[in-house]
């Protein structure tokens, strides 16, 4: 393994523990160069997946920006990281065993679904951006669907003077 602060190729590895259920090894490592210590993970792919965008290109699955994506998502909420590091294991698990190549609004909607159950205020901001709201009116309507019915909503803020 490469090391990430002077990029060594030898590593030792000091502490490997289970994560994320047991979907993932954790690895401490400390490089022989410099003697930085760093984490490695370690996961399961099932196959190497294509994604196909909405213009019909092509580009490889990237686990790290479902995980971005997700994190924008649920910025400043109170999710647990195991809780989201669980979500994106599970759909790139589904995504692995539903074939080579996946559409990107299949990912959009498992995005969704799972975020559903996990925080609205999350999935409401994920929403935002997949399904491209242009209008207030489309906020009110994904929170009366999470079971917030907008006229109960706080009132956004005035104008300051």
């Amino acid at each position: 393994m490469r090391c990430p602060f002077c990029g060594d190729q030898d590593s030792q590895v000091k502490d490997s523990r289970s994560s994320e259920d047991g979907a993932a090894i954790r690895r401490r490592r400390q490089c022989e160069g410099c003697g930085a210590r760093f984490t490695t993970f370690e996961r399961v792919q099932l196959r190497d997946l294509v994604v196909i965008k909405k213009d019909g290109s092509r580009e490889a699955f990237d686990r790290a920006k479902l995980a971005r994506a997700i994190g924008f998502a649920s910025a400043k909420r109170d999710i647990p990281f195991e809780k989201i590091e669980r979500l994106v294991s599970g759909i790139q698990r589904q995504l692995e065993t539903s074939g080579d190549e996946v559409r990107a609004d299949m990912i959009g909607e498992r995005v969704m679904a799972g975020l559903k159950t996990l925080d609205h205020v999350a999935y409401i901001r994920f929403a935002s951006i997949y399904r491209d709201f242009s209008e207030a009116s489309d906020f009110a309507e994904i929170a009366e669907e999470v079971g917030e019915p907008a006229d109960e909503l706080p009132a956004p803020p005035g104008k300051l003077l």
